[in-house]
C-alpha cells in the first residue's frame, strides 16, 4: 500500500450502501458509488465492488443461514473499527478453513467478526452472507459508477466487463493507484493513472480461448414486422430452437463445451466434440444451440434435451438413444484473433468459412416482410419456437440483453423471477403453489411484480418447487412464503394489460408456467425493459411509466 493512503473503514462502505438504497434515481446511485470508489486505495477497490454488488469474492464460505443469524445476535461494537480489508481477510480465512473441527472454528471466527462490527455493519454483513442484500447497486449501475469514477466511457468499462472474471477485476484495472510519476495532471493527490493508461488497462480484457463468456441475449418483438421496423434495412433472421445454448472453444484437438451458466459439459456431448474437432480452423469460439431431434428431424421438448447435460455414466448408450445435434449461429474467435467486436455480417462470414452449412442455424437476410413471415412460418412448421432477428451491424455484447437482437415466438413467453409463493388448497394443500412473478427494473434496481399463476404446474414440479422455495425463504405471512429472487421460470401468457395493482403498471394475462429455467441465472431473465417493449408493441398500448416512478407493490414486503 502507498504511503499516505489509508484503507477504508467497513463502516464507510455500509454508509454508502445505505445511501444507495435511499436513492431512487439511477444517476444518484451512480454518483454515490463513483464518489466512494474514486477515493479508495487499490487494495480495497475489488472487494468494495463485490460487497456493494451484494456478492462475496469468495463465493460460498461454508457458513449456513443459522450460523449467520446466530452470529448476528452477538454483542456489537459502538465504534467503527473494521476496515474493508480486515473483513475480507476474515471471510477468506473462514472459506479456507477445512477439515476436523472446521465447523466450530468457522463459527467462532464469524462471531469474532460480528462482535467487532457495529449494529449497522452487522445488518449489512448478515444480508451479504445470506445473499439477501438488495441495494440497487446492480451490475449495470456499477459499470456506470466505475466508468464515472475512472473518467472513461461506460462502453469501455462494459466491454471489459464482458471478458473479465468479475466487475471487481475491471474496477481495479480502471481505478488502481499508480506511482506518483505516472499520475495525470489534477490527480496527483490520489495518484490516479492517466486516462490513457486506464483505458489501456481495460483493453487487456479480451475474449480468450477456454475462458467462456456469458452469452449475448435478446429482447422481444411481437412479430417480424416490428423487428424489421426496429432494426431497419436488411435483417438476419434465424430459426429459434428450444434447445440448450452452448459455447464451444477449440484449439486443435482440445474441445470444450460450455453451457449458458459457463459449466463445461463436453464429456456429456461427445458427438458435438467430434464434429467440432473435424473442422479445419485450428482455433474457434462458436455460439450455438444443442438440441435433441427425433428421427424425422422434429425437436424433442426442452426437458428431453436437458437429459443429456450433466450425464456422467453410460454416455455412449444415451447418445445412441438420444443423439444431440448442434447448430451454430455466431463465431467470436478464429485462429488467434477475437472478432466479437466486429459486426454481425463479418462474424457470420467467418462462421460460414469455418463450418459447413449442416452445422449452421437456418438463416436468411432480408428486408422484405413477406420473406420474413414465410421464414418464420417455416420455423414453426418444423416444430421450433420462432425466429431471431439480428441487426447486421451489431457487435457481440456478451452477457447483455441487446435491442439489436430480437426474439419472435409463436406464443408470448417471458423468463421471470419467482418472488414468493402461496400455499395451495385442495389436493395442493401443503405445497407452495401460486407463484408471485416479477422482473428486474434496471432503472430502480428492484424487482417489479407482474402477476401470479398456479397454472401449468405438474405434481412433480409442485414437489420440487416447494422444496426449492422453502430453501430460499426470507420470511412469511399466513398464506405466503417470500423468497430470495434466485429461481427463473418461463411463463407463457396471452398478453399484457395495464394494471393499477402493480408498481410497473402492467400485469400478465392468462399466465401459466411453461418450465423452470435451471439453465438460466436471474441475470439472464427478462427485465422490465423487455416487458415494456412487448407491451408497447401491442396495438393501441399507451405508454407506461417505469416502476421506479410508481408506488410499491402491495403484494410484496
Amino acid at each position: 500500500m502507498e504511503a499516505g493512503i489509508k484503507l477504508a473503514l467497513f463502516a464507510d462502505l455500509v454508509a454508502v450502501s445505505q445511501r444507495v438504497v435511499a436513492t431512487a434515481a439511477r444517476l444518484g446511485k451512480v454518483r454515490e458509488l463513483a464518489s466512494f470508489l474514486r477515493a479508495l486505495a487499490a487494495e480495497d477497490i475489488e472487494v468494495a465492488v463485490h460487497y456493494l454488488s451484494g456478492q462475496l469474492p469468495q463465493g460460498k464460505i461454508g457458513i449456513g443461514g443459522a450460523l449467520v443469524r446466530a452470529a448476528a445476535g452477538s454483542r456489537s461494537s459502538t465504534d467503527p473499527m473494521l476496515s474493508i480489508a480486515e473483513v475480507n481477510r476474515a471471510l477468506q480465512a473462514i472459506a479456507d478453513d477445512h477439515g476436523p473441527g472446521s465447523v466450530v472454528r468457522r463459527e467462532q471466527a464469524l462471531r469474532a467478526v460480528f462482535e467487532r462490527a457495529t449494529q449497522e455493519e452487522q445488518r449489512f454483513l448478515t444480508g451479504l452472507l445470506l445473499g439477501e442484500l438488495r441495494q440497487g447497486a446492480l451490475e449495470g449501475v456499477m459499470v456506470d459508477a466505475i466508468a464515472t469514477a475512472a473518467g472513461l466511457p461506460a462502453s469501455q468499462v462494459r466491454r471489459a466487463a464482458m471478458y473479465a472474471a468479475n466487475l471487481g477485476d475491471v474496477a481495479r484495472a480502471a481505478l488502481s493507484h499508480a506511482a506518483a510519476g505516472d499520475a495525470a495532471p489534477g490527480h496527483a493527490a490520489q495518484g490516479l493513472p492517466s486516462q490513457g493508461q486506464r483505458a489501456a488497462a481495460l483493453g487487456d480484457f479480451q475474449l480468450r480461448l477456454f475462458s467462456p463468456v456469458a452469452p449475448m441475449l435478446a429482447q422481444t418483438a411481437a412479430d417480424v414486422d416490428e423487428a424489421l421496423q426496429s432494426l431497419h434495412g436488411e435483417v438476419a433472421f434465424e430459426w429459434k430452437m428450444d434447445g440448450a445454448r452452448i459455447q464451444v472453444h477449440k484449439r486443435a484437438d482440445d474441445i470444450r463445451i460450455y453451457t449458458r451458466t459457463l459449466n463445461e459439459v463436453g464429456a456429456a456431448l461427445p458427438e458435438v466434440v467430434e464434429q467440432v474437432r473435424s473442422l479445419g480452423a485450428r482455433e474457434l469460439v462458436l455460439d450455438g444451440e444443442a438440441i435433441a431431434l427425433s428421427a424425422s428431424g422434429r425437436p424433442h421438448p426442452f426437458q428431453v434435451t436437458m437429459r443429456r447435460f450433466g450425464r456422467k455414466l453410460d454416455v455412449d448408450q444415451v447418445r445412441r438413444e438420444l443423439p444431440i445435434s448442434a447448430f451454430f449461429f455466431d463465431c467470436l474467435y478464429i485462429d488467434g484473433r477475437s472478432i466479437a467486436d466486429h459486426a454481425t455480417r463479418e462474424r457470420h462470414a467467418a462462421l460460414s468459412d469455418a463450418i459447413p452449412a449442416a452445422l449452421r442455424m437456418p438463416r436468411i437476410v432480408t428486408s422484405e416482410p413477406g420473406a420474413a413471415r414465410g421464414f418464420y412460418q417455416a420455423a414453426l412448421a418444423a416444430g421450433h419456437e420462432g425466429v431471431m432477428a439480428k441487426s447486421l451491424d451489431a457487435p457481440y455484447e456478451a452477457g447483455n440483453r441487446d435491442a439489436r437482437w430480437l426474439k419472435i415466438k409463436h406464443a408470448h413467453t417471458l423468463d421471470l423471477v419467482v418472488l414468493a409463493a402461496e400455499w395451495g388448497h385442495g389436493r395442493r394443500v401443503g405445497k407452495l403453489s401460486n407463484l408471485h412473478l416479477g422482473a428486474l427494473d434496471p432503472a430502480g434496481g428492484n424487482f417489479v411484480m407482474l402477476g401470479k399463476t398456479f397454472k401449468g404446474l405438474t405434481d412433480a414440479m409442485l414437489e420440487w418447487q416447494t422444496s426449492a422455495l422453502l430453501a430460499r425463504e426470507t420470511h412469511r405471512d399466513q398464506w405466503t412464503v417470500y423468497v430470495r429472487p434466485e429461481l427463473v421460470v418461463e411463463i407463457a401468457f396471452s398478453d399484457l394489460q395495464a394494471s393499477t395493482r402493480y408498481p410497473g403498471g402492467l400485469a400478465l394475462r392468462l399466465a401459466r408456467v411453461k418450465r423452470y429455467r435451471d439453465d438460466k441465472t436471474v441475470a439472464a431473465a427478462d427485465t422490465m425493459d423487455s416487458v415494456r417493449r412487448l407491451y408497447a408493441a401491442q396495438a393501441g398500448a399507451p405508454a407506461v411509466a417505469p416502476a421506479a416512478t410508481r408506488g410499491r407493490d402491495p403484494d410484496r414486503s
